[in-house]
């Protein structure tokens, strides 16, 4: 499965400084953490330092973002993000639903949130 995805100019705006100025790469991430199962989970948006061996890359009109290949049957094949206006809160949308209404930016290192 391949999925293509977006970034809105405004989504750009806000994450051009923060990608420049941390240095990390994007990850799209499908996370089961408290969900009770597997097929259970929210997709977040995080900064990570590496490229984990199950990562994919996927180009978009930004930059290229990490998916797991595991966890690309839980996305749509096209897929926007964007930020919803006056906050720092990102949504991640396709044509037929809204993945993910309040996604926030979650910095990881060492394979831990901050």
């Amino acid at each position: 499965m391949s999925v293509n995805i977006t970034f809105t100019d405004a989504a750009k705006q806000t994450l051009t400084p923060i990608v420049a100025k941390s240095g990390r790469q994007l990850k799209l991430n499908y996370d089961t953490d408290g969900c009770g199962c597997l097929v259970d989970g929210v997709p977040a948006l995080w900064l990570v330092d590496k490229v984990d061996e199950d990562d994919v890359v996927v180009e978009t009109n930004f930059v290229p973002v990490l998916v797991e290949r595991p966890r690309l049957i839980f996305f749509d094949e096209e897929m926007t993000i964007d930020i919803k206006p006056g906050t720092t809160v990102f949504q991640l949308k396709s044509p037929r639903q809204i993945l993910n209404g309040h996604m926030p930016l979650v910095e990881v290192t060492a394979g831990h949130e901050r």
